[in-house]
């Protein structure tokens, strides 16, 4: 299942809307030989169970198969994978977690169990629901994962007060960064770092340029230019800009940035929980924000970041640097995100701390 899991992992950023899943195939009579291997691919189609029995081909017959996630049993573009399993003559399925849809939860298991195959449930479970967190938030919650990137010195500063930010952290931390883009499917950032930075927001590890994500501006009153980097280039990846409804539209003329209007907050910025939900709608299931201390500070405050990955660089700025959040509305120390840190590892000269959200005690 380990395997699995580990095959699983290569989806992530390139499967949505479907979930990334890995299944392997194992023959116990021949000595626990591997016969087939195969994970979601890009789009969520072919399916992992569909990859790795034409693969093993006659030797599926009498394996084991190791998925990660519960085989669909629902006819759409392709017939169910648990079909596949057993019209491949597969005895026994080993499955981490059900699939969280009420709708379909348990169907799989079903129909296998009633072609006479084993059936065993829960391995690395725990894992499971982590590898397809954004899969799990977007069908049980309506929202993806949201992951929260900052790069700052070690006082949590991400630029002087002049403004002056590139760089803080060094090449390591950057490339990682960018592979933090290729394991999303979109990258959320606000109008104020486009207008200031105008970034591309793309994946630029080689090879990898293909796993960019959607990139995503939150722009309440429509300033996005046609001569932006993500105007210009809307078309691939592409750029989907959040305005508030009866924003002004003509400022984009005819480029291929695809416009989505949501409700307005309090602050008559676009609500970030109804950003969230659209994203969801549309099949999202990870979100990065790459963002300016605003617009991070009011993910933070809304209580959907739910995994913050912070770049710390080795030196000191003091209070005359630009903090990486702005005012999150803490006047009690109960008012406060609570993060529980999870990993720390050093990146080139700089340290990446990896934290998920958690209660409040």
């Amino acid at each position: 299942m380990k395997a699995a899991l580990g095959l699983a992992r290569r989806g992530l950023g390139d499967v949505w809307p479907n979930p990334a899943v890995g299944c392997v195939l194992v023959r116990p009579d021949l000595g626990g030989r591997i016969v087939g291997r195969g994970w979601t691919q890009p789009g969520g189609r072919p399916h992992a169970e569909t990859e790795a029995l034409p693969r093993a081909g006659t030797l599926a017959r009498g394996a084991t198969a190791y998925v990660s996630l519960e085989p669909c049993s629902h006819t759409g573009e392709t017939d169910p994978c648990a079909s596949a399993l057993i019209d491949a003559g597969v005895s026994r399925v080993v499955v981490a977690v059900t699939d969280p849809d009420a709708r379909v939860s348990g169907k799989g298991l079903a129909m296998l169990r009633e072609a006479g195959l084993e059936v065993e449930t829960g391995i690395c479970a725990a894992e499971a629901q982590v590898v397809n967190e954004g899969f799990f938030n977007r069908i049980q919650k309506n929202r993806p994962l949201v992951s929260l990137k900052l790069a700052t010195t070690l006082d949590g500063c991400i630029a002087t007060r002049t403004g002056e930010s590139q760089w803080i952290t060094g090449p390591a931390a950057r490339q990682r960064g960018h592979l933090l883009r290729a394991r999303h499917d979109a990258i959320i950032t606000g109008i104020g770092t486009v207008l200031a930075d105008d970034p591309a927001m793309t994946c630029r590890l080689p090879g990898l340029a293909s796993r960019s994500p959607i990139r995503t501006v939150l722009d309440s009153r429509a300033r996005l230019t046609s001569q932006s980097q993500l105007a210009t280039t809307a078309g691939d990846p592409p750029t989907w800009q959040y305005t508030c409804i009866g924003a002004p539209t003509e400022n984009l003329g005819t480029t291929a940035i695809e416009r989505c209007e949501v409700s307005a907050d309090q602050n008559n910025q676009v609500d970030i929980n109804a950003v969230l939900t659209d994203l969801a709608d549309r099949g999202i299931t990870r979100a990065l924000v790459e963002a300016g201390p605003g617009l991070s500070a009011g993910f933070l405050k809304s209580g959907t970041v739910d995994t913050l990955y912070w770049f710390r660089a080795p030196v000191v700025m003091g209070a005359d640097g630009k903090s990486a959040a702005a005012d999150i509305g803490v006047s009690d120390l109960a008012d406060m995100a609570h993060f529980a840190l999870d990993a720390t590892m050093p990146v080139g000269e700089d340290r990446l701390e990896i934290y998920s959200r958690r209660a409040a005690a």
